[in-house]
């Protein structure tokens, strides 16, 4: 058995290795290319050093033609607002569905997770007319508001599933000790599910950063497209500042998910005592 699972460790390490080197490669071709100039880029080898330093010419041209900082700084405050909201929300529907006595716990929460049922295509036309007429298209509030009800469905099903597993028996002796719902929720739920909330806010705030179909259809102004609407109306043609700008908008979702990562470790150590 010993020797099975180590073999099996074996395998799966060598896969794994295998998979980091095929993610790890374009991201050595951008770091390469992004330092070339657009003609040193075209006439060149994709795999050649570059022979100059065009660093701070492509950082001028993303920063002066693309606008990609001001789409960052968008989509930081869309994917933040979006994330968070929506697990503050997600967090009590799943808690209240889960353990609260409400009639008809099932309906509402086939209401919630309707909204991850469907294409996502199929909201486009019709909040599109509704921003239009409620003065919310091209505007940051809107953007946030969509953000959050789209995210809400999918943080209530994983938290839902999640404090259905803890017992009642934990809720009702706190209740006996004059506990009231909200203080069961925030002072014993959340600390148990810091795992779970690590994932849906990372997950979420990647989604929101990363989406590109909504940003481009409730967007016009460059002063309120995200990062990826911005990405995708930048001059094809100067491809080390493409690079440079792609791993520019990469930057924040790795940052994010390095900080969370503790508590993922910190919330499984918690719910296995």
């Amino acid at each position: 058995m010993r020797k099975t699972s180590k073999k099996n460790r074996i395998i799966i390490n060598c896969i794994l290795g295998v998979l980091s080197v095929i993610w790890f490669v374009p991201v050595v071709f951008a770091v390469m290319n992004m330092f070339k100039g657009q003609v040193e880029y075209n006439m060149g080898s994709f795999w050649a050093l570059p022979e100059g330093n065009k660093f701070a010419d492509n950082l001028s041209y993303i920063r002066d033609n693309a606008k990609i900082f001001q789409g960052m700084l968008s989509s930081l405050l869309y994917a933040a607002c979006g994330a968070v909201f929506a697990v503050i929300l997600g967090t009590m529907a799943a808690y209240g569905i889960a353990h609260l006595n409400i009639k008809h716990r099932m309906f509402w929460f086939m209401v919630i997770y309707s909204g991850t049922i469907f294409p996502f295509q199929i909201y486009l036309i019709p909040v599109f007319r509704g921003y239009a007429k409620l003065g919310l298209y091209d505007t940051r509030q809107g953007m946030i508001l969509f953000y959050t009800a789209i995210c809400i469905p999918f943080v209530m099903f994983v938290l839902r599933n999640f404090f259905t597993g803890i017992s009642k028996e934990i809720c009702e002796s706190a209740k006996l000790d004059g506990a009231s719902d909200l203080q069961i929720l925030l002072k014993m739920f959340v600390p148990m599910a810091k795992a779970p909330l690590s994932v849906v806010l990372l997950s979420q705030f990647t989604f929101c950063w990363n989406d590109l179909m909504f940003g481009l259809t409730f967007t016009k102004s460059r002063e309120i497209k995200p990062v990826m609407a911005s990405l995708s109306l930048m001059n094809t043609g100067h491809a080390p500042a493409m690079l440079m700008a792609c791993l520019a908008a990469s930057l924040p979702t790795i940052l994010f998910f390095i900080f969370l990562n503790k508590n993922f470790e910190a919330g499984f150590v918690y719910t296995g005592k």
